[in-house]
């Protein structure tokens, strides 16, 4: 069962991502380690006997993070500007 404690995997997620970004990801793939990172913590962490649910969790952790990140950029963009 999604608990409102597995939401603090959305900001680990966006801090992995960004790890990668100052790695030297290219900008074009942090959306896909997103969704990467976010199944893994579904499928392995919130539902690790039920693969569907821990699909479904996970896409919605990445989605989550990768909008989260980008929401966030644009904003500081726009707030420089």
């Amino acid at each position: 069962m999604f608990e409102i404690y597995d939401v603090v995997l959305i900001p680990l997620i966006i801090g992995l991502v960004q790890l990668l970004r100052t790695i030297g990801l290219k900008t074009k793939y942090l959306p896909l380690a997103s969704l990467i990172f976010g199944l893994a913590g579904g499928i392995f962490y919130m539902y690790p006997d039920d693969l569907k649910g821990g699909i479904i969790a996970g896409l919605m952790l990445g989605l989550s993070a990768s909008g989260l990140y980008s929401g966030t950029k644009k904003a500081l963009e726009n707030n420089e500007e």
